[in-house]
């Protein structure tokens, strides 16, 4: 069964001196402010689309090797995964790198950098994001 999820932006002014809300509507989670200067410059206690990017992609990326590892017999114990989502003003969004540090019994590092790899490829997060460089670095605690 497909599901959706909802969020709204709601903005004012332009681009450089205007701000916005991001409210996550399916989950009812909150709501938070979002800028161009969280977004190009300093964070300050407002989001960005990038660190909502990198919020997703992380979380997904430990979902999708929770299942992997668990699917081949070596279920993780943990799983902590960092996105860093590097946005470039005028270019976009010029690469994601995930690091992931895995508590995960009965499998050594070259089987736990195969699994990463592959939920990297293969989560659904990543696949919306093929235009982008998306790398890994993956280690054992």
């Amino acid at each position: 069964m497909a599901t959706t999820r909802t969020a709204r932006t709601a903005w004012e002014g332009d681009l450089i001196h205007g701000k916005g809300e991001t409210t996550f509507g399916s989950s009812g989670i909150g709501t938070f402010p979002v800028s161009w200067p969280a977004r190009a410059e300093q964070p300050n206690g407002k989001t960005s689309p990038e660190e909502l990017i990198a919020a997703a992609h992380s979380a997904c990326f430990s979902m999708a090797l929770s299942h992997g590892l668990a699917g081949a017999g070596t279920p993780p114990t943990t799983l902590d995964t960092q996105a860093d989502v590097t946005f470039q003003p005028g270019e976009g969004i010029t690469g994601i790198h995930l690091t992931v540090t895995g508590n995960v019994p009965g499998l050594d590092q070259a089987g736990f950098v195969k699994a990463a790899e592959d939920a990297k490829a293969n989560c659904p997060v990543s696949q919306a994001l093929t235009g982008t460089t998306i790398t890994l670095t993956a280690n054992l605690a």
